[in-house]
């Protein structure tokens, strides 16, 4: 049985007409819908973590949060096809540049989306319910 994991999540903004888009990307293998991710690295901030994830899972970089904007449980297939369960903890990540080519272009597809299609689009239920809770708070601000 293998312990709770830990993953840093990038959720990747930015602003249309003062409302928030979320850059969604697919999973590498199963092509589910979900935000950047990757597991701690030694040395390495959590934030930083995120950061990079963003850049080579999505092609984008900016402005990352120092502090978690929340987080959710999920679970990650490991190479074993054991599904392990997840918890990931999310970084805001207000974006100022998206690339044309990034390290991961050809394993994943990209998309922008307004939150309300992004919730709809989410393939886990933790994901869901954490934009669910973003877009709460967006909206009382």
């Amino acid at each position: 049985m293998t312990g709770i994991l830990i993953q840093y999540a990038a959720l990747p903004i930015k602003l249309v007409e003062q409302r928030p888009q979320v850059l969604m990307v697919t999973s590498r293998e199963t092509r589910r819908w979900i935000l950047p991710r990757g597991r701690p690295e030694k040395n390495i901030k959590a934030a930083e973590v995120a950061a990079q994830e963003a850049f080579e899972e999505a092609g984008v970089v900016g402005q990352i949060s120092t502090k978690t904007i929340g987080g959710f449980d999920s679970t990650k297939r490991l190479r074993t096809g054991v599904e392990a369960p997840t918890r990931v903890r999310v970084y805001l990540l207000m974006v100022e540049q998206e690339l044309d080519d990034w390290p991961e272009r050809s394993q994943r597809d990209r998309q922008w989306l307004p939150l309300d299609q992004a919730i709809d689009l989410a393939s886990e239920p933790g994901l869901a319910d954490f934009l669910r809770s973003f877009a709460a708070l967006w909206s009382t601000q």
